[in-house]
């Protein structure tokens, strides 16, 4: 019964879905599942003949698609869902391996990888730009808007894919007019996980791709190669993502050894996490994400580095790094460390100060362009065209009895006297509680602040 409502949630999500695709291996995992559900009570034993047929029904794609018969490739989409399913039957068996992933064509001319897949040089481009946003709800996305949403994109492009879920809805769309479907998408809510690439370019610059050129390439790239631990390499480093000059000067006055440049609207890539963390002489590193929409970046740039012991503290916003870093003790062993730091970002409240792109209502707070607001570990917390009000209205729902200590990190376009007039302002309204002006010169954020 999974198995089929997600074959069924993943076809009503694609506007005009094509057999030869990840679609058709999904729908053969859902008739054989259904099928050896009346045959068997064993799950390894179901689990075996689903992803044997899973790898069956991806061997014929190619027949499907001329595209990938010209090509000489199954559909890549089919074959990582087919590696995901030997991956539940390896956690089922209780093995631990690598996984093959070359697929033969059913010609039987041997496997795709380390092969060249040729292009089809007449492939044509119909629409420029792949397209993809996450829309955060702001109201309730009905069937009727689903339906009239993807009308609209269907309009400007194809390949097109809506799938509306809770109080979020992604979108993907090839067009050639980006623009247009994210000021749709702005009619329903916030835009986050922007993205656009241009496929006419991706298609020239990769017209004949091997395994071989890959590698040739890689080792031509002027990135530089890791560093090897020396003699001499440090027990333990820091490693932060930090979007401010001010705040990457705090992260390293408090022993940050790797600085990333980062955060809300510039998030780094794993590329950029690796090459930083590969560079740090350390025999354990931990890495400081500082944003929510980067914790799982950092993770995999952890995966990937085999020579130290790599650790991602899920900090979530700046103020919850600096608890971690100020929780660590040298005296303790890793394991102590890592719990300490997980408790410390859990007991620090974290708010920030921007401004609204447009008018909005969410959680009863109604916003116009343009006013101030905050939003804190909740969400949206206040508004207001006036910024102090929207401070005090913040710390308002942030500030208890015990708290002890009210941090400020002011923004790049924010003065030191306005900076200090809003300290004083905090230090009057709570005259109980110390507090700390710092200079983080960040960006999108007037203020960060922290409440411990």
């Amino acid at each position: 019964n999974a198995a089929q409502r997600a074959c069924e949630t993943a076809y009503k999500a694609v506007m005009k879905p094509k057999e030869g695709t990840i679609l058709t291996v999904a729908k053969g995992i859902s008739e054989k599942a259904h099928e050896v559900a009346t045959t068997t009570d064993d799950m390894l034993e179901a689990m075996e003949q689903i992803t044997d047929y899973a790898q069956t029904v991806l061997e014929k794609t190619p027949d499907m698609l001329p595209v990938l018969k010209e090509a000489g490739v199954v559909d890549s989409g089919g074959q990582g869902l087919v590696c995901v399913m030997y991956g539940f039957l390896d956690v089922l068996s209780g093995k631990v391996s690598d996984i093959d992933i070359e697929s033969k064509a059913p010609t039987g001319g041997g496997t795709v990888t380390g092969k060249k897949a040729k292009i089809a040089d007449d492939l044509e481009i119909t629409f420029g730009y792949c397209t993809e946003f996450i829309i955060l709800l702001d109201r309730e996305f009905t069937e009727k808007d689903e339906e009239e949403f993807k009308a609209f994109l269907n309009s400007i492009g194809d390949s097109i894919v809506c799938v509306a879920l809770d109080d979020v809805v992604k979108i993907h769309v090839h067009t050639d007019h980006p623009g247009e479907a994210f000021e749709k998408g702005l009619t329903y809510g916030q835009l986050t996980n922007m993205k656009v690439d241009n496929l006419r370019e991706e298609v020239e610059e990769n017209r004949v791709v091997s395994d071989d050129d890959v590698k040739s390439a890689r080792a031509s790239e002027s990135v530089s190669k890791p560093v090897a631990l020396s003699e001499n390499a440090k027990e333990v480093a820091f490693v932060a993502v930090v979007a401010g000059k001010g705040l990457a000067e705090i992260f390293t006055d408090m022993g940050a050894d790797g600085i990333i440049e980062g955060g809300q609207t510039m998030n780094p890539s794993t590329d950029d996490i690796l090459g930083v963390v590969e560079k740090v002489d350390a025999k354990t590193i931990y890495i400081l994400p500082n944003n929510s929409n980067i914790v799982l970046t950092a993770s995999q740039a952890a995966d990937l580095v085999t020579d130290r012991n790599v650790v991602v503290i899920p900090t979530k916003t700046v103020p919850q790094g600096i608890s971690a870093v100020v929780s660590f003790d040298p005296t303790a062993d890793a394991g102590t460390n890592t719990a300490a730091m997980n408790e410390a970002i859990g007991l620090v409240k974290s708010g920030q100060i921007t401004y609204a792109v447009r008018d909005t209502s969410i959680d009863g707070i109604n916003v116009s362009e343009g006013d101030f607001i905050a939003i804190n570990d909740d969400g949206l917390a206040a508004s207001d065209t006036v910024l102090s009000k929207v401070m005090l209205s913040m710390l308002e729902q942030m500030v208890e009895d015990d708290s002890e200590l009210i941090s400020i990190y002011y923004g790049e376009d924010v003065s030191m006297e306005d900076a200090e007039a809003m300290e004083k302002l905090i230090q009057e309204t709570y005259p109980d509680k110390e507090t700390d002006l710092q200079n983080g010169a960040q960006k999108v954020y007037y203020y960060i602040v922290s409440v411990e």
